[in-house]
């Protein structure tokens, strides 16, 4: 038990020593033990100026440990010398208690000034303060200039004072397997006192065998999440600190019998360490991982869930709502039935009063003001109310309160839980705007945190248009960011509307992204206009960049119902150093976006790049298709050549639908956005730039069976089942599967573009990356093997003349082709680690968009065969030298069978033949000569 004594020099009269120079206090601390049956509850015993009243026990028991606080002044350096030795020197008067005493630890620890009314109190040397707090934990504050720190404390002594500095301190936690109560989280409880009491004498039990221990203190009990007691306690200690922390590993066995006297310990969560990894006041301590559900302070009602993170404590969930806020919430729900406008107006005037009385925003708070708004908004268009100007003040001071630079953070809390709240206040705060009368306007207020102005439209807008500009200045920064809004008269042509309604702010922009913003931040104000009932179909808004350093800046307007900023109808007219215009055609919530991450000086040569190439791409992919369907008989001549066209016909069909969802992907990020075609595109992207390399995959096992597996034959509708399974098959199982697990959690496509996403939370794309670049890989090595074998073929294993032929056009196309889509794919990777590489978006550009062309010339026309059969197709000449060829070649193929024909005779290339030749393909003769070959051998 601790009790403390507060000592002072006395003058002959007994006041307080006076001193015309500056008063110093030094704090000093002695330990003494003495033999007493009992001890003092931890709030008992009388503390006065004089000394210490204990209760009297008639006979002796145990002997007890009393730490006692001296507070002594001192006018200089040698009295303060003085008073050390004088401490050092201090026995006990044998008149203070009733049994024998003895001081066993004195030490002078920290020193205090008055300065300006308040005191500043520093550390003796080789002593410290151990954060977050020193001295009284309400009423000081620790101050840390360099390696310097002090204390300063709104107090004029220091009797209530429990963190003074001290040499070496470690603390410890343990998980107590026993239900939590909220009465363990105040100090003063029965609960508290039994639990800290019992532990602090096991501790002591256990400790004491260690060198230089001085004293243990428990300090917290906290929920853990699962419910059970989470207590933490400091040890001090003269000794370094790593010897007490290897003494106490040494002792931890004790410590634990001795607690598990008091309730059931969990043996394995029982921990010491140097420093404490998350340690506030408001929250404790505790080491990475440590979660925390606490009630909210007085005053509020509701939970905080907190977890301990590499850079302190940081808020998962927090719902402390306001209890005046809860009574206004109730009153809402009681007058919904038989409400007034002017109960209406009082309940908003309430509000705006509660919220100027309790600063604190909390998240709890933030998502309650925007509930009894939108309650307010709802009874107000059920019952036909109108908003006087006085209630729509009230909402504009509600409004900058809760928009306020400090409840950013509290913003982004209140979003992880409900993503719609900065969404729906937006809204709202739209919306009753729109039911203030013209004849209630003009009005204008200009706060801190939001501008709103509201005109009644006229016929001067018939000559002059609208105009609306404001400034707002941001947090710590002199310079004001400027927003203009501009409607020509033009627009007002017709009919003219009742009234309309701006209103600008810095941070309504930053809460409304935090929801869905993708690589881009809000660089501008955001102004909202709202016209009632009424068209426009052009206005200019002309916005001051916040950050000079952003590029590439994008005109936007909040989409509700997608929850994210939309650029359908907005574009850039213009930018200059400091501003952006816009023209958009419709009225919302406008803002700028500037994306850090795309070099804007190739913004326009990429998109260039991608136009030209795709349209040569898919004008040269058609051509394949059209070249493959003119001599498709001519070059299915055997089953090799017959398997390698339908490849290349798949390759090509493949890639030209791609291309073509490439095209409305891009189309609808620059029209208005409809449900679900970004993620259909980005599916079809996926599967059919996946089937194009599993086709190449297949082209490449085909290549492959050729050359190694001569003499065996598979039947060619079972090749041909092969290929569309794994052409198609595999890669629909890979698109369905990332989808199914991505597209739950609004992982699957990036959020700036309609392509699979890249980012911190998910990568997706590796579900096209890894396959790709795995199959690009794989045709290396068969193009490899191949070429091995065709140089150096093994006896018996030479394929025929014309299989020969097919194998080395259906080399040449995967030795080119493959690395070219390799390569692609493999840059466009780069694009995403390296963003800022002006090479990885142009070669990737270049490579992408003439895909289609590079498989024409490399796929199509390297076949010389091909080649010749266009050729012919397009001379003049064709029919003619086709006729004088064939006749040539019957006059030249009949000496062959003059001579008498041995079937023996090359009897195994006559069989390996009889298998590719097919009767549509060969001269009559030649067909009835293998089949009776075949007879003849049976």
């Amino acid at each position: 038990m601790r009790v403390k004594v507060h000592l002072g020099n006395k003058d002959k009269e007994g006041g307080q020593l006076k001193m015309q120079v500056r008063v110093l206090w030094l704090i000093s601390f002695f330990t003494l033990i003495e033999g007493w049956e009992g001890f003092p509850g931890r709030t008992e015993g009388i503390k006065t100026k004089r000394g210490l009243i204990l209760n009297k026990k008639k006979h002796p028991g145990p002997v007890r440990e009393y730490e006692l606080l001296l507070q002594v002044s001192y006018r200089d350096s040698k009295e303060k010398r003085d008073l050390k030795n004088f401490l050092k020197l201090l026995k006990p008067p044998s008149l203070w208690l009733h049994a024998p005493v003895k001081i066993i630890r004195a030490k002078a620890t920290t020193h205090c000034g008055n300065q300006n009314g308040s005191l500043q109190c520093a550390c003796e040397d080789g002593y410290t303060w151990f954060p977050p707090s020193c001295l009284d934990l309400q009423k000081c504050y620790l101050h840390t200039a360099g390696a310097l720190q002090s204390c300063h404390c709104h107090v004029n002594n220091l009797s209530q004072s429990t963190n003074f500095c001290e040499r070496t301190k470690v603390w410890g936690t343990f998980k107590i397997n026993e239900r939590f109560t909220k009465d363990l989280l105040n100090s003063s409880s029965p609960s508290y006192s039994k639990y800290a009491t019992g532990i602090e004498i096991q501790l002591k039990e256990a400790f004491k065998r260690i060198q230089d221990f001085e004293s243990v203190r428990v300090t917290q009990f906290r929920p853990y999440r699962d419910g059970r007691i989470f207590a933490g306690f400091e040890v001090v200690s003269s000794s370094s600190t790593s010897e007490l922390l290897s003494a106490i590993k040494q002792v931890a066995k004790k410590v634990k019998e001795g607690l598990h006297k008091l309730f059931p310990l969990e043996d394995s969560s029982f921990r010491v360490f140097a420093k404490a990894q998350c340690n506030s006041i408001v929250f404790g301590f505790g080491s990475r991982n440590d979660e925390f559900t606490l009630p909210c302070s007085s005053g509020y009602t509701g939970n905080i869930t907190v977890r301990c993170q590499p850079s302190g404590w940081q808020v998962l969930r927090e719902m402390c709502v306001h209890s005046q806020l809860e009574e206004l919430k109730k009153n809402l729900s009681v007058m919904a039935g038989h409400a007034t406008e002017t109960a209406v107006s009082s309940l908003v005037r309430n509000l705006s009063v509660v919220i100027r009385q309790n600063p604190s925003t909390t998240a709890g708070n933030l998502a309650s003001v925007v509930s009894i708004l939108d309650s307010v908004l709802s009874l107000s268009l059920a019952s036909h109310f109108k908003v006087s100007n006085s209630t729509m003040e009230d909402v504009i001071s509600i409004a900058d309160h809760i928009l306020s630079s400090a409840s950013v953070t509290n913003w982004t809390v209140l979003l992880q839980e409900e993503q719609q709240a900065s969404s729906r206040f937006l809204k709202t705060l739209e919306n009753i705007s729109s039911l203030v009368p013209p004849t209630a306007l003009p009005l204008n207020f200009s706060r801190e945190f939001i501008d709103w102005k509201g005109i009644p439209v006229s016929a001067s807008q018939l000559k002059m248009g609208y105009n609306y500009q404001t400034e707002l200045f941001p947090t710590n920064a002199s310079i004001p960011v400027k927003g203009h809004v501009l409607i020509g008269s033009d627009q007002f042509r017709w009919s003219l509307p009742e009234t309309i309604i701006s209103m600008a702010s810095l941070t309504l922009g930053n809460i409304l992204s935090t929801t869905q913003n993708g690589n881009a931040q809000v660089n501008g104000p955001m102004i909202s206009t709202v016209i009632q009932n009424y068209s426009i179909n052009e206005i200019f808004l002309t916005f001051s960049k916040i950050e000079s350093n952003l590029s590439q800046p994008h005109c936007v307007f909040w989409d509700f119902s997608r929850l994210q900023w939309n650029n359908a109808g907005c574009h850039l007219v213009n930018e200059t150093a400091d501003t952006v215009m816009c023209r958009c055609t419709h009225l919302t919530s406008f803002s700028i976006l500037m994306s850090p991450f795309v070099p804007p000086a190739i913004i326009p040569v990429v998109k260039w790049i991608t136009f030209v190439g795709l349209g040569i791409s898919i004008g040269s992919l058609t051509l394949c298709l059209i070249i493959e369907a003119l001599f498709w008989k001519q070059v299915k001549k055997n089953q090799t050549s017959y398997t390698r066209h339908v490849c290349m016909v798949n390759v090509a069909l493949c890639l030209l639908i791609a291309d073509v969802w490439f095209i409305v992907a891009a189309t609808e990020g620059s029209t208005v956005n409809l449900s679900g075609v970004c993620i259909a595109a980005v599916f079809f992207m996926h599967f059919f730039y996946l089937s194009l390399f599993f086709w190449m995959l297949m082209l490449g096992i085909l290549l492959a069976y050729r050359i190694l597996l001569v003499f065996h034959h598979m039947a060619m509708p079972l090749m041909m089942a092969v290929g569309f399974c794994l052409g198609y098959g595999c890669p629909l199982i890979i698109s369905v599967i990332t989808i199914a697990v991505t597209q739950p959690s609004n992982a699957y496509k990036r959020k700036d573009a309609c392509w699979l996403n890249w980012s911190d939370r998910s990568k997706p794309l590796l579900a096209f990356a890894v396959p790709a670049l795995t199959i690009v890989a794989v045709n290396l090595a068969v193009v490899l093997v191949v070429l091995t074998k065709l140089w150096r073929p093994t006896v018996g294993e030479r394929p025929g003349q014309e299989n020969k032929a097919t194998i080395v056009r259906m080399g040449k196309s995967l030795l080119i082709l493959t690395p070219l889509l390799g390569l692609t794919w493999g840059f466009g990777i780069g694009t995403i680690v390296d963003n800022q590489n002006l090479a990885w978006h142009v070669i990737f550009a270049l490579l992408n968009a003439f895909q289609g062309f590079f498989i024409l010339c490399f796929g199509m026309l390297l076949d010389s065969k091909l080649r010749q059969l266009l050729f012919n197709k397009l001379s003049p000449f064709s029919s003619w030298k086709q006729a004088s060829k064939q006749d040539s070649s019957d006059v030249s193929a009949k000496p062959k069978f003059t001579k008498p024909f041995n079937p023996l005779q090359n009897k195994g290339n006559m069989l390996r033949e009889e298998k590719f030749i097919t009767k549509e393909d060969q001269p009559k003769w030649v067909w009835q000569d293998l089949i009776l070959l075949g007879r003849n051998q049976r």
